[in-house]
């Protein structure tokens, strides 16, 4: 009886360092040209944008948002002139009453609204303001501003981007710089009306997450 050797095949077997996975390469897929860098590039750039854009956005309305959050109950404050602004805290719903002046009275109007506004000093403060909607048609030398107030009172500087701008006008057109520190109490406006805010910050932040999260997918892909 014989017995016959099989001798492997010298071209099945696979160099030295070789995977046997090689086989299965697709060769179109070797024949395909390199990822476009550039454009990929000019993504990332573009995501990375749009999260430093959306989170400004969102830091600037941290204001709004945070007084969307603030207690219902109103916090009574008395009389304005009387006030002590050094017992005040910041971006509270408030209730007061006082007099306004009329002699530094700045009037100013807000885009897609038919309304105006009016902001004026307290009568005998200069650090404290108050800014009161004035209904279409009856803004004119008749108009007599009201007394009594409720709504958010925050300082210049904090109050947002409805606001951006405002303290500037006011300077300049009073010729008298509102003086650091100074609070301003806007008339109507509740924690339930600055919901819009609060909404707007979310979505921003979204936006700024799913940016980032995106890029960073991106950038693990070109590695």
């Amino acid at each position: 009886m014989s017995t016959d050797i099989l001798q492997p095949d010298p071209l099945s077997q696979h160099p030295p360092g070789v995977a046997e996975a090689d086989d299965d390469v697709d060769p179109e897929l070797l024949a395909l040209p390199p990822p476009p860098t550039a454009q990929r590039r000019i993504t990332l750039a573009l995501l990375v944008l749009v999260a430093l854009t959306a989170s400004a956005m969102a830091f600037s309305l941290r204001g709004e948002a945070g007084y969307a959050l603030a207690p219902s109950a109103e916090v009574d404050l008395g009389d304005l002139y009387a006030l002590d602004a050094a017992s005040l805290a910041g971006n509270r719903f408030v209730r007061a009453h006082g007099q306004l002046g009329g002699a530094l009275a700045v009037r100013f109007e807000r885009p897609f609204e038919a309304d105006t506004y009016r902001v004026s000093p307290v009568m005998g403060r200069r650090d404290l303001w108050v800014e009161v909607r004035v209904p279409s048609g009856e803004e004119g030398r008749r108009y007599v501003p009201p007394t009594t107030f409720r709504g958010r009172l925050v300082r210049w500087s904090g109050s947002g981007l409805r606001h951006r701008g405002l303290e500037d006008a006011v300077d300049a057109l009073t010729r008298e710089a509102v003086p650091p520190g100074s609070w301003l109490l806007v008339d109507g406006e509740s924690p339930a009306a600055a919901r819009w805010a609060l909404a707007l910050a979310v979505m921003f932040a979204g936006f700024a997450v799913w940016s980032l999260v995106t890029a960073a997918r991106l950038f693990r892909r070109v590695e």
